[in-house]
């Protein structure tokens, strides 16, 4: 029999710190209040900070989830998510495939894909081990305005022919939500909808709402 602890579950408000919203000084405080208020996953998405700061903030971050049992993921960098012990890791279109991250992690990592809106490669992302999907963006993005847009009935055909989570992204709001967990998103994953908010905490919370009602 297995003694290893069970996946986390890919279920919830999914907060995503970027650095388009957050400093090396406002990262750690924001994610606490994401926390706090109700996040279920992480992941550290930093374009801007230097190499050394970069792995400084992943480890302050992967002990604040580590401390509210919360999955810890990188975007992009498989090399970072391995060096600070991270829980997983996002890989886009442009980044290392799915093989490469569960070479370089191991098979208990979470690797999670972004499948922007096509169903194909979900499937094939599926068939590669990837441990959830990304769908999106399904509204209008001030993070990513130009990001393809996905309707609201991929999710439906992806629920009824996928076994893995899937993650919706893209203009979330606690107002159009919930339309996106009835049409079969596991995970709601928001950018500025928590981070570019004035009380990041009170913000995770509508979103974590969602879930409960």
């Amino acid at each position: 029999m297995s003694t290893e602890p069970p996946r986390a579950a890919i279920r919830g408000l999914y907060a995503i710190a970027d650095s388009t919203y957050l400093n090396t000084e406002t990262f750690v405080p924001a994610v606490r209040a994401a926390l706090a208020g109700g996040a279920r996953l992480l992941q550290y998405r930093d374009k801007t900070s230097s190499s050394a700061a970069r792995k400084h903030l992943a480890r302050e971050l992967h002990a604040l989830c580590r401390d509210h049992g919360v999955p810890f993921l990188i975007n992009d960098d498989i090399a970072l998510a391995a060096g600070v012990g991270a829980d997983g890791v996002h890989l886009g279109r442009d980044d290392p495939e799915i093989g490469q991250a569960r070479t370089v992690l191991g098979r208990r990592a979470l690797i999670g894909v972004s499948c922007y809106n096509e169903l194909e490669r979900a499937r094939a992302a599926q068939s590669a081990g990837a441990d959830y999907v990304a769908f999106g963006r399904f509204f209008p993005s001030r993070t990513k305005p130009q990001a393809v847009a996905a309707a609201v009935e991929l999710l439906h055909t992806a629920r009824a022919e996928l076994t893995i989570p899937i993650v919706a992204i893209g203009g979330i709001t606690p107002e159009n939500g919930k339309a996106l967990i009835r049409a079969g998103a596991d995970a709601l994953a928001v950018i500025e909808g928590i981070f570019g908010q004035p009380d990041i905490r009170a913000a995770a919370e509508r979103y974590a709402k969602l879930f409960n009602d």
